[in-house]
């Protein structure tokens, strides 16, 4: 006797990719392999690119030099997701993690908490949207928080 076993989305493999908006003047952008486990649960590893822009001295407003060379820091770091709503075609999950990077200076660790959700697309690919809240230690920001928008590229 055969026997089927189907288990949807359980082990499978991710690399994503979000970019967003922080409070207060920051830019965002994540690079991440993620590996879902039972239930929707999952691991992330990521990497992240942060900016802080500000108003330039000289002329008032926001520049060029303002903008990209203000405030500059990077992270790599693991956040452990479980799911925590489920529906068709959708799922959420909290994200809580830690991360260890650098800015121009100085050295930066991190605690990060937030919640994701997940919209599954034809052939395994996701769009999501992130709700996240960053406290950096020995950074220029104590608190980012803000919202992320992105896709996730199945790997297999």
């Amino acid at each position: 006797m055969n026997t089927l076993a189907i288990h949807a989305q359980t082990n499978s493999d991710r690399i994503s990719v979000g970019v967003g908006a922080l409070y207060e003047r920051g830019l965002d952008l994540t690079i991440s392999y993620e590996h879902e486990t039972k239930y929707h649960n999952a691991w992330e590893y990521f990497a992240n690119g942060y900016i802080k822009w500000d108003e330039c001295k000289s002329c008032g407003h926001v520049c060029p030099e303002s903008f990209w060379k203000n405030y500059r820091s990077y992270g790599f770091g693991i956040a452990y997701k479980p799911c925590v709503t489920r529906g068709r075609n959708h799922h959420g999950n909290l994200r809580v993690g830690a991360s260890a990077g650098s800015d121009t200076q100085n050295f930066l660790g991190g605690a990060h908490i937030g919640y994701e959700h997940n919209y599954t697309l034809r052939g395994g690919f996701k769009l999501y949207w992130q709700v996240k809240t960053d406290v950096m230690i020995k950074g220029e920001d104590l608190f980012r928080t803000g919202v992320v928008l992105g896709v996730k590229l199945p790997v297999k």
